[in-house]
């Protein structure tokens, strides 16, 4: 390789990292073997996050927190979920299997009030599938056929910064979905192909991306930089070229691996790029097994929770395993113990 060669690789490797979403996330979805399907995902975010895990049961009556237009439900599935500065709900499975995840997505546009239909507050949309549902299919269909208003809301220490985001959502066959509100409509991709989510574009464009990568050896040459697009076709590549395995210590070890590879390195700091983003933490959701992984970016430890050690019933208490700033606390191993009553907490308001 030339010189001139050289430098201008270096400086197209500059290039991509400093263009990086100032947001970004990863999440992919592990179709192993006899039914084992894990959902992974990193929580990139700038910002130091509080992060904890809530345990909600059935029956919790529920409203969109969009004013008087909100929609009011009451919880058919208890869930455990990953709040976000514990004003909304980022991620989490329900105890059928449903996983819900938000990422970051610059091209969202969210629809215009049009004064009649019912209204949701993006703090609470992923609570409100995993409130309801126990499939794709069936929250899809639920999407398209019921029309709604998602509104958003500040991001938190960034006054007159709305949130642009996008839900992703998998079960426990393997199915999964993309929910994007483009141009004020939104725009649903439904299909058990669709492993892999990141950022921008909208996913139209990162499927035609996909396809130009499609005629590259991956075994010769991967994109490696930290860019959304790049990110995508590398998960989408490592999450079926792992180890398949119906052993759920391995499959999850496989799904951990994959989104470790498309992380942010901790801290990363570089003077022309201030709004680079970092993984803060990650999750990873045994559709199967029904259990659920975390992992801090500044602890050494993996811990996890076991559904079948929880109580998901109407009678039962909201439960909060403090986590804290970039789920910070030190646990290693099962916390499915270490769940404390508290006082749920409340879903931002949009106006």
């Amino acid at each position: 390789m030339s010189r001139f060669t050289r430098i201008l690789a270096v400086l197209a490797a500059t290039a991509a990292l400093l263009t990086a979403e100032a947001q970004a996330c990863t999440r992919v979805v592990y179709q192993g073997p006899d039914g084992r399907t894990l959902t992974g995902r990193n929580m990139d975010f700038k910002d130091p996050m509080v992060s904890n895990f809530w345990v909600f049961p059935r029956g919790m009556k529920r409203n969109g927190a969009a004013g008087s237009r909100s929609v009011e439900w009451t919880s058919k599935f208890g869930s455990l979920a990953v709040s976000g500065y514990d004003i909304s709900t980022v991620d989490g499975m329900n105890e059928a299997g449903l996983n819900a995840s938000l990422l970051w997505l610059n091209a969202t546009k969210f629809p215009e009030g049009d004064g009649t239909t019912p209204r949701m507050s993006l703090s609470i949309w992923a609570q409100f599938y995993l409130d309801q549902f126990a499939t794709v299919s069936e929250a899809v269909e639920y999407a398209r056929s019921h029309p709604l208003e998602v509104v958003s809301g500040e991001v938190p220490g960034r006054p007159g910064s709305l949130a642009p985001l996008h839900l992703t959502l998998s079960d426990a066959t393997g199915d999964s979905a993309v929910l994007e509100w483009i141009d004020g409509k939104l725009s649903i991709h439904h299909d058990r192909a669709y492993q892999v989510v990141t950022n921008d574009p909208p996913y139209d464009d990162q499927l035609a991306n996909q396809r130009y990568w499609s005629a590259v050896d991956p075994l010769k040459f991967l994109p490696g930089s930290g860019r959304s697009e790049d990110r995508f076709v590398r998960a989408g590549f490592y999450i079926n070229a792992v180890t398949q395995s119906d052993d759920p210590r391995i499959a999850a070890a496989a799904v951990f691996s994959v989104i470790r590879n498309a992380s942010a390195p901790y801290g990363v700091s570089i003077p022309e790029a201030p709004n680079l983003s970092t993984t803060r933490w990650r999750v990873v959701a045994d559709q199967k097994s029904m259990v659920f992984y975390g992992e801090s970016a500044t602890s050494p430890n993996i811990f996890w929770v076991d559904f079948k050690k929880l109580d998901f019933s109407e009678s039962a208490h909201v439960r909060k395993l403090d986590l804290g700033v970039d789920m910070a606390r030190i646990l290693a191993g099962d916390a499915s113990s270490q769940f404390v009553p508290a006082k749920p907490f409340d879903f931002m308001e949009a106006e």
